[in-house]
């Protein structure tokens, strides 16, 4: 005598918070459109090769130069598809369609944070506490890895040193006057109640706060937690990846964005699907590393 009933409420499954492609640069590329080939390449110029100053009176204008290094990078395909019948469409009591589109959206805002992710991972600083367990020292590495295993919680002191690393190589800070870093929770959990909260500096006149961010440190960083990308269990599980940032970090070029496709019903309306597809390029800007933007908090296992 009893029928069940089915909820109304549409519901899924946990999604991860991403946060490493709102930090990607995609203004130069942004338009680079059709009919223009998969490479893309920018110019990193140096500074002059001999320092200007003082002249005396009869003293020729002295004569310098600067290097002009190119990156490149390649525009690649990404999507994926779920198919469905009309038959399911037509007798499904949720909207079929409705529960694909959201299902897709989230895959593909996961698909382009692993790949903007690779890239900041690609970067050679890289830093750890002193002899892998202090509490007072760091030690910084520039060739992308690192050679000790990270034996203690990122505290505030490793953050003040590495803010001043940053400053000390001459790393841009964001218009904001800031350095950025993003990490998981747990990477956070020893200072988090020392940031300064979101109010105190969003009520002084900051008029972006960006997805998952949880406040500033006093040496001017701003603190974005992410969970798209896994843990990277390193051997002792007391912290984790973070990455520290000024600005022009990584390029996104935009040919297609991302965008929802209906499939071609084939079988006289009988099979149907949706996808979603997109034509874009994830590459480091800065390759070497006196010119690098982003510190990885790191381990060697």
């Amino acid at each position: 005598m009893y029928s069940g009933e089915l909820s109304d409420t549409l519901r899924n499954a946990l999604q991860p918070s991403t946060r490493f492609v709102q930090h990607c640069d995609a203004d130069d590329f942004t338009d680079k459109g059709l009919h223009v080939g998969k490479s893309y390449q920018w110019d990193v110029y140096s500074d002059v090769g001999t320092q200007g100053g003082r002249l005396e009176e009869r003293q020729r204008m002295p004569e310098t130069g600067f290097t002009i290094t190119q990156g490149n990078g390649t525009v690649y395909e990404f999507g994926n598809s779920v198919p469905y019948s009309g038959s399911l469409d037509n007798a499904s009591a949720h909207p079929v369609k409705q529960i694909i589109n959201k299902a897709l959206k989230n895959d593909c805002v996961k698909a382009f944070e692993i790949e903007a992710h690779q890239q900041f991972a690609a970067t050679k600083l890289t830093v750890t506490p002193a002899g892998g367990n202090s509490a007072t020292a760091i030690a910084l590495e520039t060739t992308g890895t690192a050679t000790a295993t990270n034996n203690l919680a990122m505290n505030n002191t490793h953050v003040k040193l590495i803010s001043d690393q940053m400053k000390e190589r001459n790393i841009p800070i964001f218009a904001d006057g800031n350095y950025r870093c993003i990490g998981r929770p747990s990477t956070f959990r020893g200072f988090k109640n020392d940031l300064e909260a979101i109010h105190q500096y969003q009520d002084q006149g900051f008029g972006l706060i960006l997805n998952g961010e949880i406040g500033r440190s006093y040496e001017g960083i701003r603190f974005f937690e992410q969970t798209a990308i896994a843990s990277q269990g390193w051997s002792n599980s007391v912290s984790d990846q973070a990455f520290f940032f000024g600005e022009d970090t990584v390029l996104e070029a935009i040919v297609i964005p991302p965008e929802i496709r209906g499939k071609l019903p084939g079988d006289y309306g009988r099979d149907k699907g949706v996808a979603w597809y997109a034509e874009e390029g994830f590459s480091l800007v800065h390759t070497e590393a006196d010119q690098t933007r982003i510190v990885e908090w790191a381990s060697a296992a």
